[in-house]
């Protein structure tokens, strides 16, 4: 029992050091994504594509409805006219008829202004000889008063008429304008993107929904696989860090595939996973990881599906 209990000892001892010269990395196959949001929230109409199909760069992949949207565009569409017709309005001043309708108020304005005038004269004459009170006076005067001032705002009216609109208006109603332009212009992008097209050519990788659903907005309504191969991502232990750098040739063994593939790390991330910044010393250190991207060379490795295990050495050849 005695020599039994060192040896185990020894096993467990060299059990958990690490081989040295062992620079297997461990990591999943990716593909740069692209994930497509649902600009509004409306149901989805059709799908014309299915779940691993490969699409070109604008294909349309799926619509969804526009009747709301087109209801919002036909509203902004009738602002943009209106808006247009007040500054044709504006711009082109005031009518002739509306002018003579104007001129014709002051005439008459001015005509009760002098009976008025004509009235008052006479009652004052009247009162001066005692023939008329005193509030028959008062009612001449306030008749002759408010004469005068009906014939001075029909005096203003004609001149703010032939003097045209205030630039001020102008750049007013050029402004109202301009929104509505800009609200309508607006509309119809986010009625352009109810039609989802792919942004760059790829493989669909995922269709959450199905037609008939309504996604919220912001969802996610397709997932794409973009790039020209896939790439490795694997985790660097903190003892092989410092021997590991961009553009090192490494070999990459894909779970079920049996055939190996070339790769060149693409990059390595300075931060560490896993751990603590601040466990930087002793035993913490053996458990510092470092995640890297290994890009896979040739064409059979673009046909490989994203997620799949995967093992990389680095090549020695």
């Amino acid at each position: 029992m005695r020599r039994i209990l060192p040896c185990l000892l020894l096993l467990a001892v060299l059990a958990g050091c690490e081989p040295p010269g062992d620079t297997t990395l461990l990591g999943t196959l990716e593909w740069d994504r692209i994930g497509l949001p649902a600009e509004a929230s409306e149901p989805i109409l059709r799908w014309h594509v299915v779940e691993g199909e490969r699409v070109e760069a604008g294909q349309l992949l799926l619509e969804l409805d526009p009747r709301r949207q087109d209801a919002d565009i036909a509203q902004a569409r009738a602002e943009v006219t209106l808006a247009e017709a007040r500054l044709r309005e504006l711009s082109n001043g005031t009518r002739v008829e509306t002018l003579e309708a104007a001129q014709a108020t002051l005439a008459r304005e001015r005509a009760t202004q002098l009976e008025a005038e004509r009235g008052f004269q006479r009652i004052a004459t009247l009162h001066r000889r005692g023939l008329v009170a005193l509030a028959e006076l008062d009612a001449a005067r306030a008749g002759r008063d408010q004469a005068r001032a009906a014939s001075r705002n029909a005096e203003a009216r004609l001149r703010e008429l032939s003097n045209g609109t205030r630039p001020e208006q102008l750049e007013q109603a050029s402004a109202v304008l301009q929104a509505a332009r800009a609200r309508l212009a607006r509309l119809r992008l986010d009625r352009e993107r109810l039609s989802l097209r792919a942004p760059s050519a790829g493989r669909v990788d995922a269709l959450p929904f199905k037609p008939g659903d309504q996604p919220p907005r912001g969802a996610e309504l397709v997932s794409l696989l973009v790039g020209e191969a896939p790439y490795a991502r694997v985790y660097v232990p903190a003892s092989q860090r410092a021997a590991i750098a961009p553009g090192d040739a490494m070999r990459v063994q894909v779970e079920g595939v049996e055939q190996a593939f070339a790769a060149t790390v693409s990059s390595i991330r300075s931060e560490a996973s896993f751990t603590p910044y601040f466990a930087l010393s002793g035993d913490d250190a053996s458990r510092l990881m470092y995640r890297a991207e290994l890009r896979l060379q040739g064409a059979a490795a673009r046909r490989l599906p994203a997620g799949l295990p995967l093992r990389a050495e680095r090549r020695h050849d």
